[in-house]
């Protein structure tokens, strides 16, 4: 079909997620800075910039490496819910993350663009409501991105699984093996 010949439609396809939550002893601050001690800072700015300006692949790769934690991740936005909630009265510490690396991003997205709408991927760390402890919670990547049959996909979107688990396990104290 040609593109002048394209047809105008919306589509609504289902798929089911998995959520994990982890629940820690760790108190809020000490698993958010542990998640910091893994995982590297960038902007989403940075790292287009490191790509453009006909860098090399070899060049964008090293330069990409240099922002990235122990983890090998980045953290490229954090949204403090905790903050504006006081407004309304709700005393607790809760903090979304943003964060990824586009040099595992496009292990996926080379197998279908459409699994960029979950890359990079998100989590919260919400303290709980006594104070002590708390949670960290996601929803399993491959969940969200694999929605129809494509072994490529699947298995780079399970290696972005285990990478996340193993970060958030660490940062918890929660052995999942």
């Amino acid at each position: 079909m040609k593109a002048s010949e394209a047809k105008e439609e919306a589509a609504r396809r289902e798929y089911k997620a998995q959520r994990l939550e982890f629940h820690s002893k760790r108190s809020f601050d000490e698993v958010l800075a542990t998640l910091r001690q893994l995982v590297g800072n960038a902007t989403i700015k940075q790292v287009n910039e490191h790509g453009s300006g006909g860098a090399t692949r070899e060049q964008f790769e090293k330069r990409i490496h240099a922002l990235e934690g122990e983890s090998g991740f980045m953290l490229f936005f954090e949204i403090d819910h905790g903050q504006w909630m006081e407004a309304y009265g709700v005393r607790r510490k809760v903090m979304r993350w943003i964060l990824g690396n586009p040099l595992i991003a496009i292990t996926m997205l080379k197998h279908d663009i459409r699994a960029g709408l979950f890359a990079p991927v998100e989590l919260m760390v919400i303290e709980n409501e006594s104070g002590n402890g708390c949670t960290v919670i996601y929803d399993v990547p491959s969940s969200l991105m694999v929605i129809e049959e494509n072994p490529p996909l699947l298995e780079a979107a399970q290696a972005l699984d285990n990478k996340l688990l193993a970060l958030v396990s660490r940062a918890t104290g929660i052995s999942t093996s």
